[in-house]
């Protein structure tokens, strides 16, 4: 794809981060696209406070394309303007984007925080115009699904009450094979159980679960959670951990622990995910609790990696468009 810059359709306004805590807005030039490809003028984007902050703070594991500068985001939700010959999609049809690489030399790590992107068809998902920015919570729930999947029980045991946390507590109670629990070591966030128990992991005497999920990215709990495990029992390690994890053999081998990783959602995951949001098993209430104008992005990612009240911070694309 060649650059484009004769076309204003094919500029956007994106978020830029030069180095960790260097964050700007930029406007940028997009690669043109191609005939499977979809030009989407954003609405909406999520702030993550997991692989984001990590980005943003600088203590992200390098891995392939890792580098600065880049533009962040993966949960998007925008309108198609336009798409190639054989992209199969309307113009107009509000989709989800889980991020785009049509920045030149500016990485798209994961690319959806901008006003306009560019990419494959295949990638966006159409979603329902009721669900409006709510839809950005996708990619979590569907990542909340595939921890489900990666697990060889139900969770019983959930570990962090942020958006992701509550996303699953949510699955499992759909589950209904069990009661679950979440433990929070932040009060603030205790509130907003809905059919599980939120509570100080100090107030939880229970050394018998069969499945414990951490979403937290605390990389030192494993041998705590170790402790709370009936003999076979298992650890899903479902959060992302910038720090080594490590943990003392022998109470591992008297349990005869399982460990398990859960990482990138597949598609069944989203598909399934997806289809409980539009038959309204599952709600989204509650979880988007913050949002700002795009233009006031360097404060509003301030805000989501600062604020233990935030729970998700989203940008509004619209007035960039």
């Amino acid at each position: 794809m060649k650059p484009a810059a004769a076309n204003p359709d094919l500029t956007a306004l994106a978020v830029v981060l030069r180095g960790p805590e260097q964050l700007e807005l930029r406007q940028l030039e997009l690669e043109a696209p191609s005939e499977t490809d979809v030009l989407v003028d954003m609405e909406w984007s999520g702030i993550s406070t997991g692989t984001e902050r990590l980005l943003w703070s600088g203590r992200m594991p390098d891995f392939p394309g890792m580098g600065y500068p880049l533009v962040p985001g993966y949960e998007g939700v925008g309108r198609i303007r336009s798409g190639g010959a054989t992209a199969g999609l309307a113009p107009g049809q509000r989709v989800f984007v889980p991020g785009a690489r049509c920045f030149g030399q500016v990485r798209g790590l994961f690319g959806s925080a901008a006003s306009r992107v560019v990419l494959p068809a295949a990638r966006v998902v159409p979603v329902a115009e009721a669900h409006a920015e709510h839809s950005i919570l996708l990619a979590l729930a569907a990542t909340a699904m595939h921890a489900m999947r990666v697990a060889r029980e139900v969770p019983e045991l959930i570990i962090g009450h942020g958006v992701l946390g509550r996303l699953l507590a949510r699955l499992c109670v759909l589950r209904g094979k069990h009661p679950v629990v979440v433990w929070e070591t932040n009060p603030i966030r205790r509130a907003g159980g809905a059919g599980y128990q939120v509570c100080d992991p100090a107030e939880d005497a229970r050394r018998d679960y069969r499945s414990i999920c951490d979403v937290s990215g605390d990389s030192t709990l494993l041998d705590t959670l170790i402790g709370r495990l009936v003999l076979g029992g298992e650890v899903v390690l479902a959060g992302f951990y910038a720090a080594p994890i490590s943990f003392q053999f022998p109470a591992a081998f008297m349990r005869e622990a399982r460990l398990s990783i859960a990482a990138q959602w597949q598609s069944a995951d989203l598909r399934e995910v997806q289809a409980f949001i539009d038959s309204g098993e599952l709600s989204m209430a509650g979880l988007l609790t913050h949002s700002a104008p795009a233009s006031e992005a360097p404060a509003a990612y301030r805000t989501a990696f600062g604020d233990p009240q935030c729970l998700k911070m989203y940008l509004d694309w619209r007035k960039c468009s």
